[in-house]
């Protein structure tokens, strides 16, 4: 005969370890992105405060100070990770993108050392106290809301499309009030962006088979795609609220 409490009790079960393994694995791409962005703030700060990395940053010609060509290299480079890792998702291991995802919070660390340089301790310390409150406040709606942000977020990948070309063309036009209004817009688009990621990460989550390969490799990702959410955020932050030394 049909029991409807077994079917009932079995489909409960079957809720709550969905919900418990979302939770483990949402867990496990948050680590991974504070690790990461513990790392770059450690080597942030240390590359800093070293002279001999600031000389083969930076050079001095009729006194103007200029980024040398291994500064570019070191800016750039972030970018290329970011390629390597997820063009070569399908063909990198567990433990390959896992290194690869340390050693690029250690190169962003470098590239970053350079707002220490620009900006006072004390306005870096509130903005990213304030760049933490917002992430945290939007990754908590994102994880909790019942609204499906699907083309929320779209619309803020829009934004980020527009946002990297309106960088590229004022990187020659060089407009103060431009540059005033990019960070404005991205200040905006990475504050919804974590919303629509860390939903989207939660519902890998309730159908990834923990302790995979798989589910290995994509905590990292998804952790790659929080960081960058959350380094973009302070940094346009920054740009808007730093106080320039």
């Amino acid at each position: 005969m049909y029991n409807s409490n077994n079917s009932f009790n079995n489909y409960t079960k079957d809720q709550y370890e969905s919900v418990s393994i979302s939770r483990s694995y949402v867990a496990s791409v948050f680590s991974w992105m504070f690790a990461a962005l513990a790392i770059t703030a450690g080597f942030a700060y240390y590359f800093s405060t070293s002279e001999t990395f600031l000389n083969l940053m930076f050079s001095t010609s009729a006194g103007i100070v200029s980024m040398s060509p291994f500064g570019w290299v070191i800016m750039f480079a972030p970018l290329g990770f970011v390629l390597l890792m997820s063009f070569g998702y399908n063909r990198l291991s567990g433990t390959a993108l896992t290194f690869l995802f340390i050693i690029y919070s250690v190169i962003m660390g470098m590239s970053l050392s350079f707002i220490f340089l620009v900006y006072s301790l004390g306005s870096i310390y509130v903005t990213f106290a304030i760049t933490a409150g917002t992430f945290g406040f939007m990754a908590l709606l994102g994880y909790t809301t019942k609204i499906d942000l699907t083309k929320f977020g779209s619309i803020m990948l829009m934004g980020l499309i527009g946002i990297i070309i309106a960088c590229l063309v004022n990187f020659f036009l060089r407009s103060a009030m431009m540059d005033y209004v990019i960070s404005v817009i991205g200040v905006l688009v990475f504050t919804g962006l974590t919303a629509y990621d860390v939903q989207k990460i939660k519902r890998i989550g309730a159908g990834i088979e923990l302790g995979s390969e798989s589910a290995r490799k994509m905590a990292i990702m998804g952790a790659l795609t929080l960081y960058l959410d959350f380094i973009n955020l302070f940094l346009f932050l920054l740009r808007l609220f730093g106080s320039r030394r």
